[in-house]
């Protein structure tokens, strides 16, 4: 009883008046709680933000396909160099203006000769992917180039492996299997498959897996280390130089025609500057996407990315199918999704 008796006085002690008192507020009216609300609306703000530039990443990637699809195939303009350098000069204004004048990311110079020369070395890799890629939409439809496009990670593997002498762990050689076996299969079924499209197409995909080992490779060190948008700034214009001469030597005549085609048709004009814009709009939602998600995240949205924009040229262009090519090309994008969980597991497991 005198053990439970002072349990209770325990329990409930008398006040010591050298305690020092604390004044615990009162809890504030619901219409004084801001907090959470404002959490809340934050959050919601930034998922629609970040879907908005997932959106747009969607919509310019599709659109500048579709656009380069009608301009060289449909519409009858056979400059894919040209039409690529045009890409190119829009890329170099709109980069000095998101960068230089928005402000849009921290501007970064280059900070040697050699720094200069490996960044012109990339632009020569992404000039010649870029214009296969282009050269390849007059012969194949845009389908069946999604379809070869969606073996990058083979070729990125390959490079990685004869450049750098990296290697993988097993699953990841084993997952890039059913990416070259869909295609192959998708090609034998493609009704309107060609020989020059599809080695054009071939090597705009190798090309663009050699500019990331390659870039991955020279600007490692912190010093030379460049955003995409920065990248974007001083690629561009050497890329345009590049692409400009080569045009004029390589496609005779195609600044008249071009010129004629404005004069004769003035929608033609707007459609070189929306396809233009689009292209640069592309590299500006990549790098927004990233930001606000990963990369992991753009590889997957990559992935789904081929499949919508083959379904909607489908849509547009009326192109035939197969369900062999429907099935070929289902079997190579879910190899790539098989290849992004293996090399993600692998980082891991290497990781702990």
């Amino acid at each position: 009883m005198v053990e439970g008796h002072a349990l209770r006085r325990v329990s409930n002690p008398r006040p010591d008046p050298a305690d020092p008192i604390i004044d615990i507020p009162s809890t504030p009216p619901a219409k004084q709680q801001p907090l959470l609300q404002s959490a809340a609306t934050s959050t919601s703000s930034s998922a629609a933000t970040t879907a908005g530039f997932i959106l747009s990443w969607y919509f310019s990637n599709i659109g500048v396909l579709l656009l380069n699809k009608y301009l060289l195939s449909i519409y009858g303009y056979r400059f894919p160099i040209f039409l690529t350098a045009i890409h190119m000069l829009s890329c170099s204004l709109y980069s000095f203006a998101a960068v230089r004048w928005l402000r849009l990311v921290q501007p970064q110079c280059i900070s040697s000769q050699r720094q200069f020369m490996k960044i012109a070395f990339l632009s020569s890799i992404f000039c010649l992917s870029v214009v296969c890629g282009n050269t390849s939409l007059r012969y194949i439809p845009v389908s069946f180039n999604q379809a070869i496009g969606a073996t990058t990670p083979f070729f990125t593997a390959a490079f990685a492996l004869l450049i750098t002498f990296r290697t993988e762990p097993a699953m990841v050689y084993i997952s890039l299997l059913p990416v070259v076996l869909g295609i192959v299969v998708a090609s034998n079924s493609e009704p309107l498959f060609h020989p020059f499209g599809f080695m054009v197409c071939l090597a705009s995909t190798a090309g663009r897996a050699l500019k990331s080992v390659v870039q991955g490779l020279l600007l490692t060190s912190e010093a030379e280390k460049l955003n995409s948008m920065n990248l974007l700034l001083y690629m561009a214009p050497i890329a345009a130089t590049i692409l400009f001469p080569l045009s004029l030597w390589y496609e005779p005549g195609v600044v008249n025609v071009t010129l004629a085609n404005v004069q004769a048709d003035p929608k033609f004009g707007l459609l070189l500057l929306a396809n233009g814009t689009v292209a640069y709009l592309v590299n500006l939602t990549n790098f927004l996407v990233t930001r606000h998600t990963s990369a992991l995240t753009l590889q997957v949205l990559g992935n789904a990315k081929a499949a919508v924009a083959a379904f909607v040229s489908v849509l547009i262009f009326k192109n035939p199918v197969t369900t062999t090519g429907v099935v070929g090309f289902g079997i190579t994008v879910s190899g790539v999704v098989l290849y992004s969980e293996a090399k993600k597991r692998s980082k891991v497991s290497s990781s702990s």
